[in-house]
């Protein structure tokens, strides 16, 4: 892997672009159901303890992306969407990329071992390690059921969260992994629908590069339809309640409204008008899994007035 670094671009890395090595949007997700696991585990921990764990939670969430652009940089530089990245751009080295990587993932799992507790520092690196390892440098360019295993890390983090305030694991933090770990292909596959040829020009065996649009369409409709059990699962165990299900009955019935719809599209009809549809269910997916965890929020905010909850 050649070191594509700043000086042979003429370009210097601003802080700016230290931060988007490190994902922020994803961050932002791990961070936030992170957040959710932590807040409705039983139990509770002190302020600062949570406040700490959930920064070393996002760093650890950043070094996996870090480690991830590194790692991609060949493909990151064929792919229309990942090509203004820092390393393809030139404005980060890869060697830079690999050390802030590494150096952020050993600080992000000690740190939240000695500040919550070691069952969580470890989790935190097995999760980094999945992520890395099993999903970027194996799975990744090996099948199209990549996103699906692989899928796994980004489920994580609100069973991480759990972990920092009971120091294990239990039915509620394997429900709210199990709902964004059936929740990532749908997700994703829309993603891949409206990226046109960017992973077939990569030679990332995508889906819609190694069984085609049409039969893509039906995978997200698959799995869309057995995302819904685990929804209302997770609202029917002791940290779900009324608002849960509510959640539950109307997010999954216009995500499956909005499969049924992207599955009947012709491929040409689709390309002509820009794959708004496909646009609109990608774009609906990421706000179907902030106001499920969203609702658990209300949920366990709403216990202590006697509320929430069953």
């Amino acid at each position: 892997m050649s070191d594509y670094s700043a000086i042979d671009h003429g370009q210097e890395a601003g802080f700016g672009d230290y931060v988007q090595l490190l994902k922020p949007r994803v961050m932002s997700l791990v961070v936030f159901t992170a957040m959710v696991g932590l807040i409705v585990a039983p139990g509770g921990v002190h302020p600062f303890v949570a406040f700490t764990a959930i920064l070393f939670i996002a760093l650890g969430g950043g070094a996996s992306g870090a480690l991830n652009m590194w790692y991609d940089a060949d493909i990151d530089r064929v792919m229309r969407r990942t090509a203004s990245r820092p390393i393809p751009s030139g404005k980060v080295g890869e060697g830079e990329a690999l050390g802030l990587g590494l150096a952020l993932s050993g600080l992000s799992c000690l740190m939240l071992g000695l500040a919550a507790n070691w069952f969580a520092g470890l989790f935190l690196a097995f999760t980094i390690f999945f992520y890395v390892v099993i999903y970027t440098m194996w799975l990744k360019r090996l099948t199209p059921q990549n996103i699906v295993i692989g899928g796994a890390a980004g489920a994580f983090p609100p069973m991480i969260g759990w972990a920092v305030v009971t120091g294990g694991v239990s039915i509620e933090s394997l429900l709210m992994f199990a709902l964004i770990f059936m929740w990532t292909p749908p997700h994703f596959w829309a993603l891949c629908l409206f990226m046109k040829d960017d992973y077939s020009k990569a030679g990332v065996p995508m889906l819609t590069v190694t069984h085609g649009r049409k039969a893509t369409r039906k995978h997200i409709l698959v799995y869309t339809i057995l995302l819904a059990p685990f929804a209302f699962a997770l609202a029917a165990s002791s940290i779900g309640g009324p608002v849960t299900l509510v959640a539950a009955l109307v997010l999954n019935a216009l995500f499956i409204r909005g499969a049924v719809r992207i599955v009947r599209r012709d491929e040409a009809v689709a390309e002509a008008d820009g794959y708004k549809a496909e646009k609109a269910f990608f774009k609906f997916s990421l706000a179907y899994l902030f106001l499920h965890f969203g609702a658990l929020l209300v949920e366990a905010s709403l216990q202590p007035f006697g509320f929430g909850g069953w």
